[in-house]
């Protein structure tokens, strides 16, 4: 099998229940048969609806396994037939589906299809949006329902294509009130629940948006694997550039406004920390601030590492594929602009090429320092510029004083010629400050010292002068040197402290994954890739630092720095962390169940000390009593005794059935006897031992796959559970109703209720909400009847009482499923 061409999927994709995916899949299918290719239905859901049943005519269907589980039968997919008959494309539906447990059989639809794939054979199959793993809990919040099958987002990613079947809210319920979709007693119900406008819009949002990140994530390979640098318009992406300056906030805002003006719009703030001294005036709470602004405007903020800012900004936006790009207008006066030439802004500009750049004045423009800070090293223009202004300055010098002669005395001359000499020190260093002394020596020499005209080298006057000007140039030019390594080595340090600050950051908003360190430093230092690797390779254009745990970061892209080295190798102890924590983690997660089974006896024996013994000391008492020769009792007394006598064996019994199942259930040695059941068989025996409960009609419910004693004792669990909170003169109301291949049985009360937070602990073992004795019993009443709910392929869920109490919600599969039926995920 391992020569076998993969087998490519397609899916196509919908927001909801309705919308024709199963009819497009079929009329795909009979495209593709009509043009010579082989294809079967491996499994097709058609839901009684007549216009997809009839796509079904002329495709060859491989006959459904009938499958046997706890007393019902289901239909399945038969895998092995389809292997068997191995054609070129088959048509498979819901792909979440769970598969009926037994004979070997992959618990998911999805895994069945991986198969086929890994066969060879070209699978065709229908998903909604609800089933994706990732927004599982987004639906459930959107919806109200939570989704019970899901598939891994990364599964339906590997898809060859993906196409989404579309349908506006109001079409799709027009097609709901036709009963194009469901059973006409269920239309009423889908449209005033699932299916009202604000959620059908909320998951067609979902799905487009979905889709159009996996176009985007196919659009961004395709660029990379073609080496395309250039901008492609396709989706509008606004990157920010932020200094830490107080105009942070206006800009923020400003680019917010210009990603908001195209639906899907994506806002990008980027940061350059760069190691040449422009990040030594950065206020890091004002980036800390501006950071939490972009957030919680929907944007994503991003720090990189590149001494040319400008340089860097531009390649950051192109690699993100950005369309606009957002500065602010300079901080530096004209003065500082003119000396120091243009800036960031203009040389971003010219840059961009394709990418439109937006320049946003603020009220900081223009009012920054004198000299920018751009200035504060050697750079190759100052190299160049520091002889030449040693030569050229003192003669402007000399011309201009020589206008002036009489006017100044020869100290006044003197010290002139020293300030150029020092001005000269700061613009290009030692060299270019010895040159500048000599040269202003010899003008000073020949110029001014009489005899004026000619040099006087023997005059020790003038030796002094000279050397006095060479000490002060050298002295000048030294202190001028190592201040500006001093000042490299502290922007170095700043620029260094601010990354590992972003990264901290990153981690303590729980971006502390491996994946997403990787991607923070593949990203940080504007590499092509990085990974963490148990060898290191011997790649050319791959920088490998150790990682701790025996792993190495392996990096692909340019040459970093020595500098960038060192940040680098901080960064990769975060990631060794990361990788240590994650094993400590699983560690962990194997001495849970150890400690939850501990807490578990230890409040079994706690309560069992009291809860028992209280029926057990009834019990014995009465039995002591009957047995005693030295009392006569009544007829009446030893009714009585009797009475006691039987209660307390009964309570005893039932607490240590509760016990017994609840150790079965976690041991997973509870066995079910699954049939068609229904409410009216079940309802009076629960209901046996508690008084004044209001049951509506139930007569028309149809019955559910259950086991009739287990969902007895669940009834019977919640319902004297639901008494003990009613008040006294109200009652218990049991009500059920049918929708979409469930029922969903309710036992309302009309107590306290109880807080949100508090639900979850609600089915914990031996616990009693707001009990203040300990006379109301173990607490396993609520726990065992989720537990046995849940193994009947049931939930039981909490909600609220409309006008105040707790209703608490049986949902369970119908026995036989009508053909107008959804499948029980996609109840509504």
């Amino acid at each position: 099998m391992s020569d076998v061409r993969p087998g490519r999927l397609k899916i196509y994709l919908g927001a909801a229940p309705g919308v024709g995916k199963t009819y497009r899949m079929l009329d795909e299918g009979r495209r593709r048969a009509a043009r010579g290719a082989d294809v079967v239905v491996g499994f097709a859901e058609c839901h009684g609806r007549p216009r997809t049943e009839e796509m079904l005519d002329g495709l060859e269907a491989v006959p459904r396994a009938s499958c046997t589980y706890r007393g019902g039968q289901f239909q399945e997919m038969d895998l092995a037939a389809v292997l068997a008959r191995r054609p070129q494309v088959v048509i498979v539906d819901e792909f979440a589906h769970s598969n009926v447990p037994g004979e070997g059989r992959n618990p998911k639809r999805w895994q069945d299809i991986e198969a086929l794939i890994a066969a060879g054979v070209d699978v065709i199959t229908a998903l909604n949006i609800q089933h994706l793993e990732s927004l599982n809990d987004v639906v459930e919040k959107i919806t109200g329902v939570p989704q019970h099958e899901t598939v891994p987002d990364e599964v339906v990613r590997r898809a060859r294509q993906i196409e989404l079947v579309d349908m506006e809210p109001e079409g799709l319920r027009r097609r709901m009130a036709h009963g194009n979709i469901y059973a006409p007693e269920k239309v009423d119900a889908a449209l005033a629940n699932y299916f009202r406008p604000g959620n059908l819009t909320a998951l067609r949002q979902l799905a487009l948006l979905w889709v159009a990140d996996r176009v985007d994530e196919a659009l961004q390979e395709y660029r990379s694997q073609h080496g395309i640098g250039g901008v492609w318009e396709t989706r509008e992406r606004v990157v920010v550039a932020l200094t830490g300056g107080p105009e942070g906030d206006t800009l923020i805002r400003r680019a917010a406004r210009i990603a908001d003006r195209s639906a899907g719009g994506d806002l990008l703030a980027v940061h350059v920390a760069r190691s040449d001294g422009l990040a030594a005036g950065v206020s890091h709470a004002s980036l800390a601030r501006q950071r939490r602004l972009v957030e919680d405007l929907g944007g994503s903020y991003h720090s990189v590492v590149g001494d040319d800012v400008a340089a860097t900004l531009v390649e950051f936006a192109r690699a993100e594929n950005a369309t606009q790009l957002v500065l602010g207008t300079s901080r530096r006066g004209r003065l500082a602009r003119f000396l120091t030439g243009p800036g960031t802004g203009e040389t971003v500009t010219a840059l961009s090429g394709d990418i439109d750049v937006h320049r946003v004045t603020h009220e900081r423009a223009g009012h920054g320092t004198l000299l920018s800070s751009r200035r504060r090293t050697l750079s190759t223009a100052r190299l160049i510029a520091g002889p030449v202004a040693g030569l050229v300055l003192p003669v402007l010098l000399t011309a201009v004083l020589a206008q002036l002669r009489g006017t100044l005395n020869l100290t006044s001359e003197a010290l002139l010629f020293l300030l150029t000499v020092v001005g000269v020190a700061c613009i290009g260093g030692v060299v270019s400050a010895v040159i500048a002394s000599v040269t202003a020596s010899l003008l000073l020499n020949y110029w001014f010292i009489p005899p004026i005209g000619q040099f006087t080298l023997d005059d020790p006057n003038a030796l002094l002068a000279l050397a006095v000007f060479a000490v002060v140039a050298a002295t000048v030019a030294a202190v001028v040197d190592r201040s500006l390594r001093l000042s490299r080595r502290s922007a170095r340090a700043t620029a260094e402290a601010e990354t590992m600050s972003s990264l901290a950051g990153s981690i303590v908003r729980g971006e502390a994954t491996i994946p997403a360190l990787l991607e923070r430093t593949r990203e940080t230092f504007g590499m092509e890739a990085a990974d963490l690797v148990d060898e290191p390779p011997e790649a050319v254009g791959v920088t490998v630092v150790p990682a701790g745990s025996g792993a190495f970061l392996a990096l692909r892209g340019r040459t970093l720095s020595s500098s960038e080295r060192r940040v680098l190798a901080a960064f990769a102890a975060h990631v060794g962390s990361a990788v240590e924590r994650a094993r400590l983690a699983e560690a962990v997660a194997e001495v849970e169940p150890v400690k939850a089974a501990d807490r578990l006896r230890t409040a079994l024996l706690r309560a069992v000390g009291h809860d028992l013994r209280t029926p057990l000391a009834a019990g014995w008492a009465a039995v002591t009593s009957l047995r005693s020769r030295d009392v006569v009792f009544s007829p009446e007394d030893r009714d009585e005794l009797l009475a006691t006598a039987d209660e307390s064996m009964a309570k005893l019994n039932r607490l240590v059935e509760n016990l017994l199942d609840l150790s079965r259930l976690e041991a997973g040695a509870l066995t079910l006897n699954l049939r068609a059941t229904s409410l009216e068989e079940v309802l009076p025996m629960a209901l046996t031992d508690v008084p004044g409960v209001e049951v509506a009609d139930v007569e028309e419910i149809p019955a559910v796959l259950a086991d009739p004693p287990l969902l007895e004792r669940v009834v019977a669990n919640l319902v004297g559970n639901a008494a003990r909170h009613t008040p006294p003169g109200k009652k218990v109301l049991v009500t059920a109703s049918a929708l979409a291949g469930r029922v969903e049985l309710r036992v309302v009360d009309r107590g306290p209720g109880l807080p949100v937070d508090g639900r979850e602990r609600l089915f914990e073992p031996f616990q009693r909400l707001g009990d203040t004795d300990n006379t109301t019993g173990l607490g396993l009443g609520l726990a065992l009847a989720r537990g046995l709910t849940e193994a009947m392929s049931g939930t039981l869920t909490p909600e609220d009482t409309p006008g105040g109490g707790l209703t608490m919600v049986v949902s369970l599969p119908l026995a036989v499923r009508s053909a107008g039926a959804e499948p029980a995920e996609q109840s509504v």
